[in-house]
């Protein structure tokens, strides 16, 4: 329960953030570039000031114990400071939903009906670890003609103020209202519920961090909520799988950063697949611990046995669990049961298994022949993202410019009276 400090800190915010929203409802494309490119300027500009308050931060955090997973997400260095920056520039270059018109027709008396896309309004973004979700967040809901109220966690509260100070000054320069994207100046929890019933203030709430705040969230949020929940995803190995393929991606899914949302936590192996033994073999040479049944283990030694729970697992570590498996309708019904619907993939040769596969798995992101690290918003050309959405209503997958737009009816006429 927030207290009174808490929720008038919030109603405050919510109403300058509704003031701002009307002004970046109307503002030119031109001018949001503009503005834009203003604020990636700013970041590279104080990337020193950045990278000062993040080593604070990772300083606080490895005294408190945090995961290694949860360090890798924390941290930032210059070419993750500029990466940043250039994802805030990218985002200026991308085209404008606000305004589309995508559905014309015509009734039969004449009238003329179209679907325009309008911004959503204040977006309250909350979120754990990821210091350059400040920035993205920003850059994305100002790009869409919405106003943002940002609330990250404790643990990257120093890099969340710098980043923002930055950027907040670079959009303010470049012509959008001071308000335009604003950070929660408190870390309590008092504050996530303050956002949560902000009915009126705030129009919908984007959780990005672990399933606990997600489950908070959805569970109190008084206001629509936009979820992005656990990447369980896996990688199936099919019968008919390239081998040096399969091991390349499968090693790719799992390692190339395992602290991600996209990485892969389970491996589906078809019995009939013949290069099992070198996959495993290679994912252990690279360090990472295998969790599978006495099946797998005979096939390589280092496999530890899996727990039940194992299935249900997003590790965001160097750990994978390994399941063999009679073909297809197994691997799609291992993944029904145990996927978040997030993002799955198939290795094939095959193209009738693997479009049978993409038809029936019924996750945000399905693939074939390629690594699920690619869900990325900044992979699919989107920009930056302000998550990936499990759900199945508004916005599915990488949510970015467009998913942070609705739309309204507009009716013309000629002097139409209904009869």
């Amino acid at each position: 329960m927030a207290d009174a400090e808490t929720l008038n800190l919030i109603a405050g915010m919510g109403a300058r953030a509704r003031d701002a929203a009307r002004v970046l409802a109307g503002m030119p494309s031109d001018a949001k570039r503009q503005a834009l490119l203003a604020g990636a300027q700013a970041l590279r500009d104080a990337a020193g000031t950045i990278e000062a308050a993040n080593r604070e931060d990772m300083a606080a955090a490895q005294a408190a114990g945090l995961s290694g997973a949860m360090l890798d997400r924390l941290r930032l260095d210059a070419g993750r400071i500029a990466a940043m920056a250039d994802g805030v520039a990218a985002v200026a270059g991308l085209a404008d939903p606000v305004g589309a018109v995508f559905d014309r027709a015509e009734r039969p008396n004449g009238l003329a009906l179209s679907r325009v896309r309008v911004p959503i309004g204040v977006i309250g973004i909350i979120y754990e670890s990821r210091p350059n979700v400040t920035a993205d967040a920003g850059a994305l809901c100002a790009m869409a003609g919405n106003a943002a109220i940002l609330r990250g966690g404790s643990e990257a509260i120093r890099s969340n103020r710098a980043i923002h100070a930055a950027l907040a000054r670079g959009l303010a320069a470049g012509g959008m209202p001071a308000d335009a994207v604003q950070l929660v100046p408190v870390t309590d929890r008092a504050a996530v519920g303050a956002m949560l019933t902000a009915a009126g203030m705030i129009d919908m709430v984007v959780p990005r961090g672990g399933k606990g705040l997600v489950a908070r969230v959805q569970a109190e949020a008084r206001v629509p909520v936009l979820a992005h929940l656990d990447g369980l995803n896996h990688t199936y190995l099919h019968a008919a799988a390239d081998p040096a393929m399969a091991r390349d991606l499968a090693l790719n899914a799992k390692m190339r950063r395992t602290g991600i949302c996209g990485a892969t936590e389970t491996l589906l192996v078809d019995r009939g697949f013949g290069g099992t033994g070198a996959v495993l073999a290679a994912l252990a040479d690279a360090g990472c611990e295998l969790r599978g049944d006495a099946q797998v283990q005979a096939i390589e030694p280092r496999v530890v046995a899996a727990q039940a729970e194992d299935w249900d697992t997003e590790y965001l570590d160097a750990v994978l669990s390994v399941k063999l498996v009679e073909g297809p309708d197994e691997a799609m019904a291992h993944i029904a049961r145990h996927g978040s619907g997030h993002t799955d993939a198939i290795v094939t040769q095959d193209a009738g298994v693997a479009e049978r596969f993409l038809a029936a798995v019924d996750s945000a992101i399905v693939m074939w022949n390629a690594s699920t690290q690619f869900a990325d918003g900044g992979e699919f050309g989107l920009g930056a993202e302000i998550g990936i959405s499990t759900g199945r209503l508004h916005a599915r997958g990488p949510v970015a410019l467009e998913g942070l737009t609705t739309y309204k009816w507009v009716v013309r006429g000629t002097g139409q009276a209904r009869p």
